[in-house]
């Protein structure tokens, strides 16, 4: 496997367009998965400078397997949210773990934030478990605090430091 983490380009938007509009994925996302590709190649245009977002593709010897993405960046308070998909047909395959230490890498060694945290659905407990073997720790239960089929759904927020993962001695960075 020689996966690593690309800047998301604009060829990239209809692989992420293929998968924020499909139901199984978007369902740990709380987001309906009705986007259309030219809204994306709209916000994708706007966001093109936006320091506050870091966005990627897993690519894996040129196969788009996911995308990762760091967003609400806070360079006064040093952190951000992380959000990955990987994509259902390399599920299963160490792509996640792989992606999340590589984002994790480029947050704290070339961003240099303190603190990388994540919204996650708690009956997704597989998730909880890839997160909890990366670092990410449990920092709180938000409960009722998205709305999807038809029911208020709890999550855990989850976040790990820069401290704890350079004493880890996580493998530096593999985006750019």
């Amino acid at each position: 496997m020689t996966c690593g983490l690309r800047t998301l380009e604009r060829a990239d938007l209809p692989f992420v367009h293929a998968l924020f509009n499909d139901p199984a994925v978007m369902r740990y996302w709380f987001v309906e998965p009705t986007h259309s590709l030219a809204a994306m190649e709209d916000r994708y245009g706007a966001r093109l400078h936006d320091e506050s977002e870091r966005r990627f593709v897993i690519d894996d010897a040129g196969r788009r397997c996911g995308i990762v993405e760091l967003v609400g960046i806070d360079l006064r308070h040093r952190h951000a949210e992380f959000q990955i998909i990987v994509a259902p047909e390399y599920q299963g395959h160490g792509y996640a773990g792989i992606a999340t230490r590589a984002a994790l890498g480029y947050a704290f060694r070339i961003l240099n934030l303190h603190k990388v945290f994540l919204l996650v659905d708690e009956l997704d407990e597989a998730a909880v478990h890839i997160y909890g073997k990366h670092g990410f720790r449990t920092e709180g239960v938000l409960r009722e605090e998205y709305f999807a089929d038809g029911a208020y759904r709890d999550v855990i927020r989850m976040a790990v430091y820069q401290r704890d993962f350079l004493a880890a001695g996580e493998p530096g960075p593999a985006a750019g």
